[in-house]
């Protein structure tokens, strides 16, 4: 069910208006999702898929507690019910007395970020069969076997509440993720823009087919400390287990990393993180999860930890103004640095290639999961592509490696950055990374492909 800003904002007033006299504050979010996808595998398509999903949820507030209920039945009849339930909800919680009561419409009007495309939105599965036969046109080319998806679509997201605030936002997505193999050889690779249009599917296509042509007959290498360069979506998969360290919640929790550590020398001094949604190369909202303005926040700055990212429940205990990064609440997580910059250099990937005298290229890595949260030690696997560099050249494909690795330590050992780019991955959202290149990276074991 696809819905336009006039429908949303008649479902928000209705819940509003239903409400009003029987809790002391409602807010009320609508969100649609509306992306379609077209899924290819052993170079033939083999699922069109276009699911809608809308949902309105509410959040009540009455005698100091707090309750969030939701539904994908928009009928007014079923909105209307879903007050009532949230209010019997409410009436069977203990009382928060850490709720803040509902912020109101604020002084600051909101930014506007224009991350519609019309085209991308009304994209027809046509229109993808088509990205999806030059994909396997070149795999075919290559005697190779494709598999991946493309998809397209637009997020619309509202919020509205009984203190008379308002936000609405609405931007489209495209992305294509492609793995060409052939025998026990893989090559990957995957972007995620706001416009179909800024999607090269032949170049990921041809980039992938090529990692999989030179990625054949791969030669073990012992496990231990190695210069490696990082692609960004590599780095993107890596830092992703980060960014909530930085979360104010997180702080007060006494979970993250930089516990005590505010104000000091973290990380190398080429390394400065930035969380702006107004970012050319971001995507999302300007409003966080309770309609607050979002705003840009210097993380990290040559290598100091430079600030948090704060809703307004940890801001108010922190003693600080938020920043506009607050999750729906209510909510255990509290808030999220969400989008991300890691600043990188002037270098291109193959610049850095070109001037390394030995390294380990790093396509991707996978199955990344966090050892220990202090240290930010994560282990994973390389995949798709991990090359040997040899006088500023890869001169073979190497069997695939275990990694432990702090990303503490990581960020203390970059010697190169590539230009920041718009990125995606798989174990973190897209965002805006570089390529890098890290002395001391930690191999812990071998693998047998």
């Amino acid at each position: 069910m696809s819905l336009n800003e006039s429908k949303i904002a008649g479902i928000i007033d209705l819940a509003l208006d239903y409400a009003k006299g029987k809790a002391q504050g409602t807010e009320v979010t609508v969100t649609s999702n509306d992306l379609s996808s077209s899924r290819f595998a052993v170079n033939a398509m083999t699922q069109n898929q276009c699911r809608p999903c809308t949902e309105v949820s509410v959040r009540l507030m009455k005698n100091g507690r707090q309750v969030r209920l939701s539904s994908d039945n928009l009928a007014p009849a079923a909105v209307r019910r879903l007050v009532d339930d949230a209010l019997t909800a409410a009436s069977y919680l203990a009382a928060d007395p850490d709720t803040l009561p509902l912020p109101g419409k604020g002084r600051k009007k909101i930014t506007p970020v224009h991350r519609f495309c019309k085209d991308t939105a009304r994209m027809s599965a046509d229109g993808r069969a088509d990205a999806v036969r030059r994909i396997i046109s070149v795999a075919k080319e290559c005697k190779l076997s494709a598999s991946g998806e493309v998809a397209t679509g637009a997020i619309t997201q509202a919020i509205g509440n009984s203190r008379g605030l308002y936000q609405f936002h609405s931007e489209t997505e495209a992305y294509c993720s492609i793995t060409m193999s052939g025998g026990d050889a893989t090559g990957w690779s995957k972007a995620h823009q706001l416009s179909f249009n800024d999607l090269d599917v032949d170049e990921l296509a041809l980039r992938a087919a090529g990692k999989a042509v030179s990625n054949v007959n791969p030669v073990e290498i012992p496990p231990g400390k190695y210069t490696v360069i990082l692609e960004p979506s590599a780095v993107l998969d890596l830092l992703a287990f980060l960014w909530s360290d930085f979360s104010g919640t997180s702080y007060n929790d006494k979970l993250s990393c930089f516990l005590g550590k505010l104000g000091t020398q973290m990380f190398g001094k080429n390394i400065s993180i930035r969380d702006d949604v107004y970012h050319p190369s971001q995507s999302g909202a300007p409003f966080d999860g309770e309609g607050q303005l979002r705003q840009a926040v210097d993380l990290v700055k040559d290598g100091v930890v430079q600030s948090l990212v704060y809703g307004r429940r940890s801001a108010s205990k922190s003693g600080v103004e938020p920043t506009g990064h607050g999750l729906a609440e209510p909510n255990t997580d509290g808030e999220v640095a969400s989008n991300i910059i890691v600043c990188g250099g002037n270098r291109s990937l193959e610049d850095i290639i070109a001037r390394t005298e030995r390294a380990i290229l790093l396509t991707r890595v996978w199955y990344v999961r966090e050892v220990d949260q202090t240290s930010k030690i994560v282990t994973g696997m390389t995949r798709d592509g991990t090359f040997l560099v040899e006088n500023g050249s890869l001169v073979r494909a190497v069997k695939n490696l275990r990694f432990n690795q702090s990303l503490i330590e990581m960020l203390n050992h970059v010697v190169e950055l590539g230009p920041s780019e718009r990125t995606a991955g798989e174990e973190g959202a897209p965002n805006v990374m570089p390529a890098m290149k890290v002395e001391q990276f930690n191999f812990a074991s071998t693998t047998t492909f």
